[in-house]
C-alpha cells in the first residue's frame, strides 16, 4: 500500500522490523530489515522461568 511507497521514497536509510507479522515479497524493500524475534522471546522465557533478570538482556 501507500506505506511501502512512503518508505521507499523517504530519506531514511533503513527500517528495522520484527518477523511477528510476515512481510510479503511484494512489500519487501532493500530499506526494510526483518529481524527474527524467536531468540529474544526464548531467552526472555528462559530468564523468567529461572528467575534471572529480563532487563539485563537489553544492557548487553
Amino acid at each position: 500500500g501507500s506505506a511501502i511507497q512512503r518508505i521507499a521514497s523517504c530519506p531514511v536509510k533503513e527500517v528495522i522490523v520484527t518477523d511477528t507479522i510476515p512481510v510479503t515479497n511484494n512489500k519487501k524493500l532493500d530499506k526494510i530489515t526483518v529481524l527474527p524475534i524467536a531468540p529474544l522471546l526464548g531467552e526472555a522465557i528462559h530468564r523468567i522461568h529461572t528467575g534471572l533478570s529480563v532487563g539485563a538482556m537489553f544492557e548487553q
